[in-house]
């Protein structure tokens, strides 16, 4: 079995992981890890308007999604679990990764849920209802709670 687990960096995310490996010792599987990079929600690096922002530019989403990769590439291997594969997406995760998932073949997607309020999942939307409105994939989907 081939898993696709979906991180930001988030508690959730860490569960995900977590979980997947579970998985993937149970099935004698692998699991490949993916972050999605929303190019069009980051300054271009010219604008001093909103200096709150944790990550300024496109370059420090690729650079933060790179680092996040790897510290979860080394948490599945810590575990003695086969890293198939790391991938950068960009574009909205709500599609890239149902996309991708289903042009590589996975076996199954996992994603973290952190579990907001439905009044904050409005405002922000929640990448692991999105994702199973959009796949044909399996998607298990972990609760950090």
């Amino acid at each position: 079995m081939r898993y696709l687990v979906a991180i930001d960096g988030s508690d959730a995310s860490d569960a995900a992981v977590t979980h997947a490996c579970t998985l993937a010792e149970r099935t004698e599987g692998t699991v490949s890890l993916v972050h999605a990079v929303e190019p069009e929600v980051y300054d271009d690096g010219g604008s001093t308007h909103d200096t709150d922002r944790l990550v300024q530019s496109v370059d420090d989403a690729e650079e933060r999604g790179e680092r996040l990769l790897s510290e979860a590439a080394d948490a599945v291997e810590s575990r003695g679990v086969t890293v198939e594969a790391t991938h950068l997406l960009y574009g909205d995760p709500t599609a890239e990764i149902p996309a991708f998932a289903a042009e590589e073949g996975y076996d199954g997607i996992v994603v973290g849920h952190r579990g907001l309020s439905d009044r904050y999942e409005r405002v922000l939307g929640s990448v692991a209802k999105g994702l199973i409105g959009r796949t044909d994939v399996p998607v298990t989907v972990v609760r950090d709670d």
